[in-house]
């Protein structure tokens, strides 16, 4: 990725003030609401793990604020983490069929943009796209957990919040910390990502 671990706290600090000002609120989850399959991860990664998102902040800026636009308002958006060679959303639709079809045009767009500002016409961009329904509150706050924890595991940042280009800040103002850390402590994340299907949630 561009150059995020060498930036100075001033500069990093831009960045997130950057991605504020576009406005992007974490939604709050729904209370109580029973297990259905409307609740959709949807991941998607560049081809063999390039970092072409990554090339620079304003390219990843630019993606992430074209990416939820996407998304219309009858969806509810609620975690999502832009990364330089892949992305995650959680969200609740009523037309994945729909929606998938939104993003798989975006996805082809961009890649020729991207391609053309980079002179590589031709080149693959996207790997795949794949979504997974999730299954149950305990499989949807593990998902929230795993989306926000990404730039961490990755070794972008140290704390979730560090990280301007998710839905981490907007979740940890809008909980406070103190219940953002339970639902860390008590949500494990350890079966995500493993097949993209944890049975056992």
């Amino acid at each position: 990725m561009y150059n995020w671990r060498n930036m100075t706290d001033e500069q990093r600090e831009y960045v997130l003030a950057q991605r504020k000002l576009a406005q992007h609120p974490w939604h709050s989850p729904p209370h109580r609401t029973k297990p259905n399959h409307n609740r959709i991860h949807i991941v998607g990664s560049c081809y063999e793990h390039k970092h072409i998102i990554g090339a620079s902040p304003k390219r990843m800026l630019d993606f992430e604020q074209q990416l939820r636009d996407l998304f219309s308002e009858n969806d509810q958006i609620f975690a999502w983490c832009i990364l330089s060679n892949h992305w995650h959303v959680l969200v609740k639709t009523n037309n994945i069929s729909d929606l998938l079809f939104r993003i798989g045009q975006f996805l082809g767009r961009i890649s020729h943009l991207w391609n053309q500002e980079e002179s590589l016409q031709g080149r693959k961009v996207w790997y795949n796209c794949f979504d997974r329904p999730v299954k149950s509150e305990k499989h949807f706050w593990a998902t929230v957990n795993y989306i926000h924890h990404n730039p961490v595991h990755h070794g972008y940042t140290k704390k979730w919040q560090q990280w301007p280009f998710s839905s981490a800040v907007d979740f940890i103002e809008k909980l406070g910390e103190d219940k953002a850390k339970n639902i860390w402590s008590r949500y494990d994340i350890s079966t995500i990502g493993q097949s993209w299907d944890p049975p056992e949630l």
